[in-house]
């Protein structure tokens, strides 16, 4: 048992600032009672006295890609980048048939870190490795469980590298969603989870996306995939197939209310309408989109079910929450800061559809679904802890404020997941330092081989 004494509990939508102490407390990674006193007087494992800080549902990154955390400042002989296209295959293709085991595994751990320290519980994560394919996503698992990440986890499926790769690609997302499944039979408690993976859909023909959508109805997993990031993906496919991106997967069953769709900047009105009908998330990732060039997604507006993610640019919710926000208002958009803790927010739906699913109006689970998002009993102990000093009231009305303007990673104090309390006081419980001495030494390794690999 866990107990939190005396905390400041915060929601981020709908907003609310509870202005009075509260305890929390957790037993069998849920919380079981909130309240005042609520824990007085229990016999728990760990007591934490949160006075003065806050306690907040945790954070979720609802996109990303662990095998870039080698990346920072590469120092690989990159040939000139022109554009969107020339950028995936000069630096982030050749980094991905560079991966190795060793570097999966090093990658996997400072990501994991790294996102716990910027006050994330989960991360949705979408992996490609194509020299090591079988087996990429049980080592990155073994990287979540260690640091005690929540995630879920797909393969990025992609035929160019070839048939044999796109075919290894599925086979890898249909491996690892059946030993999930095998894992749940046995009644085991799980922090990570699979969803099923495509790069983007011009580099996936249509027999690709038909054995995709197979695995996705075999398995009852959604579809995580790159759409519409650049304008070269929706000109591709009306070139080549005749129609609107959303329209060809939904012709393979590939877009539903537990599908994941990133980016989406050149999504079509009729794109939208598909998308919004069938009850599928569009995952937003501004600081990416900016870094890449590839243009602003407005379409965000229109969308019913939209996240906050970054595509590999770390895992720092707070910073791309702000910048999202920054980036609507520059590009005279009308979009209140509330909006943006909402798209926060939904990064616990998500959860709550991969970790076996929410109904279609969000509100009522179905029989036996882990629930997400809320400091409540019944819920996940999926706790973000912040130390933030505000120097004025902190209200339900102005709680947009105090994220947009105030509030950042710098202000994580402790993060629980499950109910284990993996980071306190800003300190992990195992030796995080040889690990980012040795993944600097693999990172020198990582490049060299980048090196040996043309574009």
């Amino acid at each position: 048992m866990l107990v939190l004494r005396n905390a400041t509990v915060v929601h981020l939508h709908p907003p609310e600032a509870r202005d009075f102490p509260v305890d929390v407390v957790v037993e069998d990674g849920k919380i079981s009672k909130v309240g005042r006193d609520a824990g007085a007087g229990m016999h728990a494992n760990t007591v934490l006295d949160l006075t003065g800080k806050i306690v907040m549902p945790g954070l979720v990154c609802s996109h990303n890609h662990f095998y870039s955390g080698l990346a920072r400042g590469v120092l690989a002989e990159i040939p000139p980048v022109t554009d969107f296209v020339t950028n995936l295959a000069n630096l982030w293709w050749r980094l991905d048939r560079a991966i190795d085991k060793e570097s999966l595994w090093y990658s996997g751990l400072v990501c994991c870190i790294d996102a716990i320290k910027s006050g994330c519980t989960a991360v949705v994560d979408h992996h490609a490795s194509p020299s090591i394919i079988d087996g990429s996503l049980d080592i990155l698992k073994g990287a979540f469980e260690k640091c005690g990440l929540r995630g879920v986890l797909c393969y990025e499926t992609t035929e160019r590298n070839g048939k044999e790769g796109m075919q290894l690609g599925i086979e890898e997302n249909s491996r690892f969603a059946h030993a999930i499944e095998e894992q749940i039979s046995k009644g085991e408690s799980l922090i990570v989870e699979s969803m099923i993976g495509g790069h983007a859909p011009f580099t996936l023909p249509d027999h690709g996306l038909k054995a995709l959508g197979d695995v996705v109805e075999k398995t009852g997993r959604g579809f995580h995939i790159h759409v519409a990031e650049d304008a070269y993906d929706q000109s591709y496919t009306h070139r080549y197939y005749r129609k609107d991106i959303l329209d060809r997967l939904v012709a393979f069953g590939l877009v539903n209310d537990r599908g994941l769709l990133a980016h989406g900047i050149y999504l079509t009105p009729n794109d939208v309408e598909i998308l919004n009908r069938r009850d599928a998330f569009l995952v937003h990732n501004c600081r990416s989109n900016m870094n890449n060039s590839v243009g602003y997604g407005r379409v965000i507006s229109s969308v019913g079910n939209v996240g906050i993610g970054t595509d590999g640019i770390g895992s720092d919710m707070f910073q791309e929450v702000k910048i999202a926000y920054f980036k609507n208002r520059d590009a005279g958009g009308s979009l209140a800061p509330d909006r943006y803790l909402e798209f926060l927010q939904n990064g616990n739906i998500i959860l709550a559809r991969a970790f076996s699913g929410a109904t279609r109006d969000k509100k009522e689970p179905r029989a036996g679904a882990q629930l997400f998002g809320r400091i409540e009993p019944g819920y996940a102990a999926d706790i973000t802890v912040l130390d933030y000093h505000s120097p004025t009231p902190l209200r339900a009305e102005n709680l947009g404020g105090h994220v947009i303007f105030g509030m950042g990673s710098k202000d994580v104090d402790t993060v629980i997941v499950n109910g284990e309390v993996i980071m306190a006081n800003r300190q992990f419980r195992w030796d995080i330092a040889s690990v980012y001495r040795e993944a600097r030494l693999v990172a020198e390794k990582l490049w060299r081989a980048m090196d040996r690999i043309e574009a």
